[in-house]
């Protein structure tokens, strides 16, 4: 099955960097909001689809997977292979929704023949579910995947 589903990521975390970094849409650029702790690091580009909101009032997030890193601000055209459903319990007990999309960057050579998340080698998603969930544990919070969803399901999702 292959999706047709496009969307432009803009990039706030470069893959292998332990700073978080946020845009701040009033100010137009980029604030360093975090430092991991030692040997945590993303594990792909983390950033987010302009022009959407999720519940936690932010863009929908998205992690692109690539073979090479970019720099906050890079803006990647990717095609959305699925989603990890998730929900998110903030420090102060209350819990959202807070899916992480996973697209494939449209030039990447490596991951080219990737279309689904079911193409994807489990070592990657189990990788990206444990970093989510640690990113969360060091801040205080809990990140429980829910769901892996398939890129149709993805697209509907984004679509609503």
């Amino acid at each position: 099955m292959k999706t047709e589903k496009i969307v432009t990521a803009m990039i706030e975390c470069p893959k292998g960097f332990n700073q978080k970094f946020d845009y701040e849409p009033k100010e137009k650029r980029f604030k360093l909001s975090k430092i991991l702790p030692a040997g945590l690091t993303f594990p792909f580009d983390f950033g987010m689809i302009p022009g959407t909101k999720g519940e936690d009032g932010d863009p929908l997030d998205i992690i692109v997977v690539s073979e090479d890193a970019t720099f906050p601000g890079c803006l990647i055209d990717c095609r959305i292979i699925g989603a990890l459903q998730a929900e998110q319990t903030e420090r102060n007990g209350e819990t959202m929704s807070n899916d992480r999309f996973i697209g494939v960057s449209d030039v990447s050579q490596l991951f080219a023949e990737i279309q689904t998340l079911e193409q994807l080698p489990e070592a990657i998603l189990n990788q990206l579910e444990a970093f989510f969930k640690n990113y969360n544990e060091q801040a205080g919070k809990a990140f429980q995947v829910t769901a892996r969803l398939t890129a149709r399901q993805a697209a509907k999702l984004l679509s609503q």
